[in-house]
């Protein structure tokens, strides 16, 4: 705030007008300092982000080990009495390779020389060591001869037959399941970009263009695509889902090609329901990405338009039209309001009320890590007794300390989010199957975070949608500890043939390998 003092001339002789006069003065000195600290504290926690996002570390697991380096450190002195205490150190080694692997054996003998000083050698065992090898993939021509028989019939008349055969899952190709299989994985698993796979093939003496790899990869997405209509149902079904997105960028084709920012949305179906004998059952987790030009709310209210249940999302409004219908109830993210103190504790120079808050939300979840994998009653139990009177001491402080912050100040911004996502921040303290946070969907986000880093950018809304495809499937495997390449090998060589009412036994936790 600006505003220019008066002339010494124009000052006023009488004393109640000058005071009046200085009284304004400070007033809005006072506002204008008010406005200005709250600038330098948005400013330094700017700054602070940015050298972490170009710096540092992406973990929130500490909370500022390095900003606590600048502060004294008072080191205890020693007890006066020391006791000596023996143990046995661990002994340090390589861990063992894992016993499910391939293995083969190589033998030693004496050489000539040491077997010529003895009369008699006899065998009595062997000192055995094991090393790791890797041997490369290779590339294999398959011949598919459909033999050709010339049949005669009972009457005597004769026909030529040729035996029928699907060589390929794409019409009029030449990739079998196993390389379709590869390049996916390579690319939407491992972030390799289909111009790296080109100089891979190249180094086992194949040609494969990336036009080639890329126009397989496309087919073999939509081939895939079938699968998204069982898998969206089966997320519809779920007692609870996670709700994410996150940026990807897209190629607008015109007369000077551009990009523009699309959106990749992830929903991952969890929870537990109770089978017919009453007991908890985890609910078979499913992940599935939808791609969309753009971030609107019509987009998860039309994917979410016939769920019921539990919404554990960030508290983005888009998905607030889905709230008022009641149908989907709120489950609001500790990481997401944690991060928000995280990054003020970072900026501090020593630690404050930021810090306190943080060490608030860790006690919730020191308590969340002894109650992992019990039983939803459990977990219920558990938070109503220790859970749900710790947030109502954490949210009495926050109310108290909030009306001395500056109103827009971070830590301002940062309680004013608590208090008020306070009921679908504590939604989780009262219903077991719900988590304290949406980390699951966060990590299922971190494939697409590696991938954006290589393949940068979709070619178009068909690669987008062929990416959430993919992205899915894979995503899913990974929560069921299912190979990917195995599985995507096996479905791409099955799907073309699979009937459309039994297409959920190719979801990856119903799958079964198809018996050769």
């Amino acid at each position: 705030m600006h505003f220019t003092l008066p002339d010494r001339h124009a000052l006023p002789e009488a004393i109640e007008p000058l005071r009046d006069l200085v009284l304004e003065v400070m007033q809005r000195a006072n506002v204008a300092a008010c406005d200005a600290r709250q600038t330098i504290e948005r400013l330094e926690l700017q700054l602070v982000a940015l050298r972490r996002a170009v710096f540092g570390a992406r973990s929130e697991r500490s909370i500022g080990q390095g900003d606590l380096f600048t502060q004294t450190t008072v080191l205890p002195l020693p007890p006066e009495a020391m006791q000596r205490v023996s143990y046995e150190r661990a002994r340090a080694g390589r861990p063992a390779l894992p016993a499910d692997l391939a293995r083969a054996r190589i033998e030693y003998e004496l050489d000539e020389t040491e077997r010529a000083e003895f009369v008699r050698l006899d065998r009595i065992g062997a000192q055995v060591s094991q090393t790791l090898e890797f041997t490369p993939a290779r590339l294999t021509v398959i011949e598919h001869a459909r033999l050709t028989y010339r049949c005669v019939r009972a009457d005597g008349s004769s026909t030529v037959r040729t035996a029928s055969a699907q060589t390929s899952p794409l019409p009029k190709s030449s990739a079998g399941p196993g390389l379709l299989a590869h390049l996916l994985v390579s690319k939407y698993a491992d972030g390799l970009p289909l111009a790296r796979q080109e100089r891979m093939f190249a180094r086992h003496g194949v040609k494969l263009s990336r036009k080639t790899m890329c126009d397989w990869v496309l087919l073999a997405c939509e081939l895939l695509a079938r699968l998204r209509d069982p898998l969206h149902q089966h997320i519809l079904g779920a007692p609870v889902v996670f709700g994410d997105d996150t940026t990807l960028r897209l190629i607008v084709q015109g007369s000077s090609p551009a990009t523009m920012t699309a959106r990749l949305w992830g929903y991952i179906a969890a929870g537990s329901v109770r089978d017919e004998d009453g007991l908890w059952q985890a609910y078979p987790k499913a992940a599935l990405y939808e791609f969309t030009r753009d971030r609107a709310g019509e987009h998860p209210g039309r994917f979410l338009a016939r769920y019921r249940g539990y919404l554990q999302a960030d508290d983005y409004a888009g998905y607030h039209a889905l709230y008022r219908s009641r149908r989907v109830l709120h489950a609001a993210c500790w990481a997401h309001a944690r991060r928000k103190f995280f990054e003020i504790d970072r900026a501090a120079a020593t630690p404050g009320l930021a810090r306190e808050a943080l060490n608030w939300i860790g006690r919730l979840y020191e308590i969340e890590r002894e109650i992992r994998g019990e039983p939803p009653d459990i977990r219920a139990a558990v938070r109503g007794e220790r859970t749900r009177p710790l947030l109502r001491t954490f949210r009495q402080w926050l109310i108290g300390i909030e009306r001395d912050l500056l109103p827009k100040g971070p830590m301002a911004i940062a309680v004013r989010y608590v208090l008020s996502n306070w009921r679908a921040l504590t939604r989780f303290s009262r219903v077991g199957i719900l988590e304290a946070d949406s980390n699951l969907v966060e990590r299922g986000m971190r494939t697409i975070a590696l991938g954006r880093k290589n393949w940068l950018y979709a070619g178009a809304e068909r690669g987008g949608h062929a990416a959430a495809t993919a992205l899915s499937l894979i995503e899913t495997c990974k929560l069921h500890g299912v190979d990917p390449y195995a599985y995507l090998k096996d479905v791409l060589a099955r799907i073309g043939s699979q009937r459309l009412d039994r297409l959920a036994e190719l979801l990856p936790f119903n799958w079964a390998p198809a018996a050769r």
